[in-house]
């Protein structure tokens, strides 16, 4: 894709503006260094072309890939030109959160991006004891309705079969009554009130759900 201009909004266009490259340097810059990593935050995109799109990002300068020692594979590491790039991904998700929020579909409600970032959100120091274990049900689900997220120390993990340990808080809900909430246009209390969601588990941790899993960073103000 050529503009045929020297402008330099023109030019960054070219370089990150090629579809699927934006969000595998968000994907980047949240933490994700390995392949399968990055497949599970974009799980649309074929492994062929996040491959030539990883690529393109390190002939740019935007990435450095490195070999993993002792390991086969490699991990891909932001370079400066790419955090450069965070507080505009942040205005950029702003910007969205304001005026693009009511022209979202049903497909854009993808339970393997939602248990991601809320596997991201767990702060595990605001967790009692040395290990919880979170399972979501969610009941627009037929095909893998449950999820578990285990946190174990400072490790989080997430589990898509039944990892053998006593459960500590349940949720049940839609994917899109969970994002929802997670994107700050509802509350627990509310989505509880409204039957939408059955949060069962230790009393300290279903009365402070929001001190221990955080919202989105782009979340409205409650």
């Amino acid at each position: 894709m050529e503009f045929g201009q020297f402008c330099p909004i023109a030019k960054a266009t070219e370089i990150i503006g090629e579809k699927w490259m934006i969000l595998i340097l968000r994907e980047i810059l949240m933490g994700s260094t390995r392949f399968n990593e990055l497949q599970r935050g974009l799980a649309m995109i074929s492994p062929a072309l996040l491959s030539k799109r990883l690529t393109s990002a390190v002939d740019y300068g935007l990435l450095m890939k490195k070999k993993l020692p002792g390991q086969k594979g490699y991990e891909y590491l932001p370079t400066n030109a790419s955090k450069e790039l965070l507080p505009i991904f942040i205005e950029l998700g702003n910007w969205g959160m304001r005026w693009t929020r009511d022209h979202l579909s049903d497909n854009d409600f993808d339970v393997n991006f939602l248990i991601l970032y809320l596997q991201r959100s767990i702060q595990p120091e605001k967790l009692p004891g040395r290990e919880t274990v979170i399972r979501f049900c969610f009941t627009d689900l037929e095909r893998q309705p449950n999820w578990w997220i285990l946190v174990q120390n400072d490790e989080v993990d997430v589990c898509t079969m039944d990892p053998g340990r006593e459960v500590d808080v349940y949720f049940t809900c839609s994917v899109k009554c969970m994002s929802d909430i997670w994107m700050g246009e509802t509350s627990y209390r509310k989505e509880i009130a409204n039957d939408n969601l059955k949060l069962v588990g230790q009393r300290e941790l279903t009365k402070n759900v929001s001190k221990w899993m955080s919202n989105c960073m782009f979340a409205l103000p409650g």
